[in-house]
């Protein structure tokens, strides 16, 4: 009689735990939509035009359901970004604060292999579009462009190759 209820206490717990595995708060998030952006992820040196730009550790945080950004610039600008895949709507959002007290909304999807994210743009704001296409040689390229004015010019802000940091 023991052995049956120990048994069955041990069945209770095993199918208790499993099931919180499938549908607690990291399953909300084991879909393949939150994996989109994996490939940035890592510990990278980031170059523009073949000079040192600055560090960037990319993680995954909360069992997958975010990922955090900690940017550390060669001049000594550093910036923190939280992004993560809003099932609601369907898009990916990033949330950028730097030492400079600027802040950045962006929202977008992946495209082509590539994550898009753009700014709405406030009145009297830039509008900022950023996109991260992983390379052959598992780089990154990130390209950032902004755009002054509605319907003007967009400019290049940025145009970097993240390369895996060597430990």
């Amino acid at each position: 009689m023991i052995g049956r209820c120990a048994l069955a206490a041990v069945l209770i717990f095993a199918f208790s735990a499993a099931a919180q595995t499938t549908s607690g708060p990291a399953a909300r998030c084991a879909a393949a939509e939150h994996r989109q952006f994996d490939f940035w992820l890592g510990q990278w040196e980031v170059t523009q035009n073949g000079k040192m730009a600055g560090h960037n550790h990319i993680r995954s945080i909360l069992d997958g359901c975010a990922i955090s950004e900690e940017w550390s610039g060669a001049g000594g600008f550093s910036g923190s970004s939280l992004n993560f895949y809003d099932t609601g709507s369907k898009r990916w959002r990033q949330t950028w604060i730097d030492s400079q007290g600027e802040i950045l909304m962006l929202e977008g999807s992946l495209q082509a292999g590539s994550m898009v994210l753009e700014s709405d743009a406030a009145k009297g704001s830039p509008r900022h579009k950023i996109t991260w296409t992983p390379l052959p040689d598992k780089s990154v390229r990130q390209f950032w462009r902004v755009q002054e004015a509605p319907e003007g010019e967009w400019k290049t802000l940025f145009d970097g190759k993240y390369s895996p940091r060597a430990n």
